[in-house]
């Protein structure tokens, strides 16, 4: 928000509650769509290693927000999926590097695909100027969270 509009205190909390459970909603729905075998916390923990990989298990610890020993659990598993590979710290040998594998890629890859086809086929069916003013929010959710970054 630039500061400059003003609002009334209530009707932004009864609009916040009203975009959060929508967001929530979404979120299930597509977490449903893509059918992943790893949940949700183990799927959002493969793309951050994708995406700022490799790391040690202390700093996916602190992306994702979690404790180091859910972290460490999370890795097991993807490690026992594939979808990961843990090798040792060249700078710290005490340590050890998460990378994703392959495997791994891919299956974010087909994930990707069908939470994308999902959105489409359900946006098809919308009229256009729905289809704008979703593409306007989709910008205006991203830079909300773009001026949230440290």
């Amino acid at each position: 928000m630039n500061g400059t509009a003003t609002h009334n205190h209530t009707e932004i909390g009864e609009q916040a509650a009203r975009l959060r459970l929508a967001l929530t909603r979404t979120a299930r729905r597509l977490r449903q769509q893509a059918g992943s075998e790893l949940g949700p916390s183990a799927t959002a923990a493969l793309a951050s290693v994708e995406r700022l990989g490799p790391l040690t298990p202390s700093e996916l610890a602190e992306v994702e927000g979690i404790q180091r020993p859910t972290a460490t659990r999370i890795i097991a598993r993807l490690q026992e999926q594939g979808v990961v590979a843990r090798a040792p710290d060249p700078e710290d040998g005490r340590c050890s590097l998460i990378s994703i594998t392959t495997t791994g890629r891919a299956l974010l890859r087909s994930l990707r695909k069908r939470k994308n086809a999902y959105l489409a086929r359900r946006l098809r069916d919308l009229p256009e100027a729905d289809v704008a003013t979703l593409n306007r929010a989709a910008a205006i959710l991203e830079q909300m969270l773009e001026e949230e970054r440290p």
